[in-house]
């Protein structure tokens, strides 16, 4: 599909609206179904778009060791509370089944388009067809001596009782008959997670073969003296979320046991291949426990997600043109002095157009110079290779008090974050777990330097993760301020967290589970009155998730009010838009490409027209979610000073508004709609901040020739 083409996306899980509220997991599924669609869009080149296909699968994988495990644990303990769009439990799994049906199958169907394309770009996949001696004399060897000593067969009888298969292990199962004297026998493998789903053939050009297809066609070396009979392969996805006991005393303790337990959750998903006898389905199933899992029969590739590994070949002309990031301007014009830059002025970064290393540098910089006393560090997410760790532990070992609140509840990141944080505690920074009932969200650094006899302190706070992959595609802002005020509050926020003192009188910081809700229903209010007394009244809001009824419901209250509301939201958007009598000031779009929108950005018209002077900008870590309100602790910070102001209203704001080749438009029934450009003047926000200065500090570096960041204009939001 041609980026900026008309498109919907038909049959769509969120197709079938509740009276006020869309589904949670339906509305994710939707999601889901538009990054599959960019594996189709001709706009892409072929391995980035054989890369949004394994990201479906990778996606959708999650979304059962999550969301459908906790439905599933829902039902299975007969809790039947209908959620705010009128679903219980069983509703909701008995409508995720059709529709995961329905996106596995397009899934497939667009496997085969691709792997047809690809082969006619000379990266091929080989099958059970026949191939040249040379290349099965390779494949034979490298079977013997690469592959068959890590494979271990095992039977399954009485004597062998079915084993323990761990998550997402795709298995083989093989109904053999000896030679000898055609005794039939049952063999399990499982196929372990140390050797790779494809294997590069040797030779000019790229060929791949799938290793089960690999041990398909060496079954004679893997089971000498058998003959094959029938046999078939299947796929499991385990329950993998981890439920936090209150009465935990030692939260490391409970996440080092927890892991392991982990490993062993109840089978969620069971993917089977099509044509397995079904006498074999039958003891998988058995064997598996899996009477309570969602199983399904596929006649294609099992493990979408592993597609990615063919992604890897050096291909440049099968990818996206190369970028690189660039160096904030500002940071520059004072000799790479982070401090003195901030100093100077505020300054927003804009990842991942302009580097994680300046986030990067500014810890650094705050380990080597003797006069920082102090460093503060929130712990997400921080990667496996991580800088931000390094310069922790720099500056511990150069005597500076150092703390950091490593979040051991960050899905998925458990077991690297008790890694961390080990190493953290060797060094001697101060580690801190936070709360238990809470999640530490919040993404802040703060570092207190002593300056002419007085200590200043100097912030970072991001809408994203301190990690520098993600940070290579995940669009979000990192905010460096000297502003007394901001030090304050971000004091107050780190005593919150590993003192559990309650912040008082914050100036611009306004935090969650307190009072962020409240406070945005007010802001919302506010414009409710600007549209009652007749004033402009209007909202822009971009985050990756709307799920919350109450701010859904303000939002409703505002649109019938007359505030105009237009809305970014890349996932789960419980709101249906441009219901007459309810919501027909409200619009809302998702943009799905090359990067991954992942910033929060809030901003209210305050009496005036959207973009202004005037107008309340915040940026945030949260979405708009119950979990964001009520069960983390995040913030949302109100951005004052004027430049940056400008740089996230008028530049940032307005591009994801008037974006037009990478947008998708939700409609009332729940359909996104792909918008076209028509006869607009096509816009794609990722391709304009590639290809324009840096927003963060222009100033003097571009006023020797050099080009300035076009000003973009909002003369309407696009498809309505």
């Amino acid at each position: 599909m041609v980026a900026g083409s008309s498109k919907t996306v038909e049959d769509t899980p969120a197709a079938q609206p509740a009276p006020r509220y869309f589904n949670r997991e339906l509305s994710w599924l939707a999601f889901n179904q538009r990054v599959l669609e960019e594996a189709g869009n001709t706009a892409h080149p072929l391995l980035e778009r054989l890369r949004f296909l394994s990201i479906s699968g990778n996606n959708l994988d999650e979304f059962f060791m999550v969301r459908v495990a906790g439905l599933k644990g829902q039902q299975l303990r007969g809790v039947e509370e209908k959620s705010a769009d009128g679903m219980s439990a069983s509703d909701a799994l008995a409508a995720i089944a059709e529709a995961v049906e329905a996106l596995a199958d397009r899934q497939q169907r667009a496997w085969e388009s691709l792997r047809a394309e690809l082969d006619a770009a000379g990266i091929s996949v080989i099958g059970m067809e026949p191939i040249d001696p040379e290349c099965s004399a390779w494949l034979d060897d490298h079977f013997r001596e690469q592959i068959l000593p890590v494979l271990t067969p095992q039977a399954i009888d009485p004597a062998h009782p079915f084993p323990f298969v761990y998550n997402k292990a795709l298995s083989l199962i093989f109904d053999l008959k000896r030679q000898s004297d055609g005794e039939p026998i049952r063999e399990l493998v499982m196929l372990p997670n140390s050797l790779p789903r494809f294997i590069r053939l040797p030779g000019e050009g790229a060929r791949y073969i799938a290793i089960e297809t690999l041990i398909r066609r060496q079954i004679a070396t893997l089971f000498p003296g058998y003959d094959y009979v029938d046999g078939g392969s299947f796929r499991i996805i385990r329950d993998s979320d981890i439920e936090i006991e209150e009465e935990a005393e030692d939260l490391v303790r409970y996440y080092q046991t927890a892991i392991k337990r982990r490993r062993r959750g109840r089978v969620i998903r069971l993917k089977l291949e099509d044509g397995m006898p079904a006498e074999l389905e039958e003891l998988v199933r058995d064997g598996l426990n899996a009477g309570d899992a969602l199983v399904s029969v596929s006649t294609g590739f099992l493990g979408i997600a592993d597609l990615g590994l063919i992604v890897e070949e050096n291909r440049a002309d099968l990818k996206f043109p190369s970028f690189t990031p660039r160096f904030p301007e500002r940071i520059r014009e004072y000799g790479g002095d982070c401090f003195a830059a901030i100093r100077s002025k505020d300054i927003v970064i804009h990842h991942p157009y302009e580097t994680f290393d300046a986030v990067v540098a500014f810890l650094r910089q705050a380990a080597e110079d003797p006069d920082v006393v102090a460093i503060k560090q929130t712990l997400y997410r921080a990667g496996k290779q991580s800088a931000i760790i390094r310069a922790l532990i720099d500056a511990a070992e150069a005597g500076k008090s150092v703390t950091a609140v490593v979040e051991l509840k960050a899905r998925f990141d458990e077991e690297q974050n008790l890694f961390w944080a080990n190493a953290l505690e060797r060094a001697g920074v101060q580690v801190v777990y936070g709360f238990i009932d809470f999640k530490t969200h919040a993404k802040a650094s703060m570092v207190i330097r002593r300056e002419d006899k007085v200590y200043r302190t100097y912030c970072h706070l991001g809408t994203g993760n301190y990690h520098p992959v993600t940070a290579r595609i995940y669009t979000d802002l990192s905010y460096f301020t000297a502003d007394a005020r901001v030090g304050r509050d971000v004091g107050q926020l780190f005593n919150y967290i590993t003192g559990y003192v309650e912040p008082r009188g914050l100036e611009l910081l306004t935090l969650s589970p307190r009072n962020l809700r409240r406070e945005l229903c007010r802001l919302v209010d506010a414009e409710i009155d600007h549209a009652r007394a007749g004033r402009p009244a209007s909202l822009w809001a971009k985050m990756n998730a709307l799920v919350d009824p109450d701010i859904i419901d303000k939002l409703y209250e505002a649109s019938a009010a007359g505030v105009s509301i237009d809305l970014v939201i890349r996932g789960i958007c419980c709101l249906r838009p441009g219901v007459a009598g309810l919501s027909e000031n409200i619009r809302v779009k998702s943009i799905v490409g090359r990067f991954l929108e992942h910033s929060r950005i809030w901003c209210f018209g305050n009496g005036a027209a959207l973009p202004g002077r005037d107008a309340l900008v915040y940026i945030s870590s949260a979405d708009w979610m119950p979990r964001n309100f009520d069960r983390r602790v995040e913030f949302m910070l109100r951005l004052e000073n004027p430049t940056v102001h400008q740089q996230v209203l008028d530049q940032v704001m307005v591009a994801n508004l008037i974006d037009n080749e990478q947008s998708w438009v939700l409609d009332p029934s729940g359909t996104y709609h792909r918008l076209d450009a028509g006869g607009s003047r096509p816009f794609n926000l990722h391709h304009y901040f590639m290809t324009n200065p840096s927003l963060s500090g222009r100033g003097a570096a571009l006023g020797s020739g050099r080009k300035s960041v076009p000003k973009l204009r909002l003369r309407s939001v696009p498809g309505h």
